[in-house]
């Protein structure tokens, strides 16, 4: 059950062993002469290496996972809540999968009764764990900001009874930031999520005020000035492309422009009749932006959310079923029910429970602790298994129906960003 992956990208040939991760350049004679299940006769120094390293087991190594992979998850504690502080937005986005923040039900704020009830909740399901994280999500999480203020305050204090560490996240998109409101972030938030997506135009497109007009002129000098003020540190500017802006290193380059050095620009998920969603007919040209940024990339001096590889190994539960959803991880509406993440919120079939009664149904949970690269069929047989570890299991339901299923386009694009990755790595050693 060996696996390599040979790629070509700007004029680099690379090998990677799937099971090891090592990751090796070849020359163009080399490069021919690597077969699937073996190397093909040949000679030159970096074929001689090849064969070596076959010797010690560093390429077709074998899967030492497979068919003998535990269930680590089952009865896991809960380490992480997104908390959905308000389900209702200032912006009106176009391709919104929040129903423009009211994910199907009615506009809401949660109360503080509510967020309290979800801190005690999960200190009660974390077992031993110390560690907690803390989402504030939305809709627009500071539309509900003396909550927020109340719930951090309350958690810190549960957190010294308790002899936990909460850390806490907030995804705004910017229009209510001020520099109040920005000195309590920096000083309470270990992460800030800021939402742009590059180029007015582009942006204004999307993401347009509750008249209709767009929104960047609005937000993007308030955004510049946070991640300012975060001392360009623990935050990233996090973006959307569409079929409308598939030449997206544009939106990134101008985003580093303006100054961001921490960038996520990610694919929409959007219905599949939806104008502005991806198309498997786009995927090539897509694919050639991706190569173009990570080309130019490797010269840059910011940090490319899809590009950056460490070099420590992520555990094996990391590596064979990297989301937590469901079982490490929850969501926590505004009247307190639970779902397994923020994008299963409203969806009646994913109720767990909630808050209110401190109740968590375990089959929902045991269900998604199960899924993993092994459980997927398609994913059993895929070179990028370790990296992208089974994927988002929203995407995979809302596209195939299960949760053992794989949104496909989402899988090529992921293969493709983890290609780039693994080049932009090879040329910055």
């Amino acid at each position: 059950n060996a696996m390599i992956h040979k790629f070509s990208i700007n004029g680099v040939n690379l090998l990677l062993d799937v099971h090891t991760g090592s990751l090796y350049e070849l020359d163009d004679a080399t490069y021919g002469l690597v077969g699937k299940n073996g190397l093909k006769e040949g000679n030159g120094e970096d074929y001689l290496k090849l064969r070596t390293l076959i010797e010690e087991g560093q390429l077709y190594s074998r899967d030492d996972y497979d068919n003998n992979y535990p269930n680590y998850r089952n009865n896991t504690p809960v380490k992480a809540l997104c908390l959905h502080i308000a389900h209702d937005c200032n912006l009106r986005c176009g391709y919104c999968f929040a129903d423009k923040g009211e994910y199907g039900g009615a506009r809401a704020l949660m109360s503080f009764e509510t967020a309290k009830k979800a801190i005690d909740f999960v200190v009660d399901h974390s077992a031993k764990r110390k560690n907690i994280e803390v989402d504030f999500f939305g809709g627009e999480p500071l539309m509900n900001f003396d909550v927020i203020r109340k719930t951090i305050k309350y958690a810190q204090t549960m957190g010294i009874i308790n002899d936990k560490v909460f850390r806490f996240t907030l995804t705004t998109n910017g229009v209510l930031l001020d520099n109040k409101k920005m000195k309590y972030i920096n000083e309470n938030m270990s992460n800030l999520v800021l939402s742009l997506d590059g180029r007015r135009e582009i942006h204004d497109k999307m993401r347009k005020t509750i008249n209709g007009e767009g929104s960047y002129d609005v937000v993007v000098d308030k955004l510049v000035s946070a991640a300012k003020m975060r001392g360009e540190r623990d935050y990233y500017v996090r973006g959307t492309f569409t079929r409308d802006n598939l030449d997206f290193a544009k939106d990134v380059k101008h985003l580093a422009g303006l100054g961001f050095k921490n960038i996520s620009v990610e694919p929409v998920v959007g219905g599949q009749t939806s104008d502005y969603s991806l198309k498997h007919e786009d995927l090539p040209i897509i694919f050639d932006e991706y190569e173009r940024l990570a080309r130019d990339y490797v010269e840059d001096d910011y940090n490319f959310f899809h590009f950056m590889l460490t070099d420590e190994q992520p555990c094996a539960v990391k590596r064979i079923a990297g989301c937590g959803a469901g079982c490490e991880y929850i969501a926590v509406a505004p009247n307190g029910d639970i779902y397994p993440c923020h994008q299963f919120v409203g969806r009646e079939e994913f109720f767990m429970g909630s808050v209110a009664d401190g109740e968590l149904n375990r089959n929902i949970s045991r269900r998604f602790a199960e899924v993993n690269v092994y459980s997927k069929p398609k994913c059993t047989e895929c070179w990028a298994k370790f990296y992208c570890s089974g994927g988002c299991h929203a995407n995979a339901f809302a596209f195939s129906g299960e949760l053992d299923g794989v949104y496909e386009i989402g899988c090529e694009l992921q293969k493709k960003r983890i290609e780039c990755m693994l080049y932009v790595k090879s040329r910055r050693e």
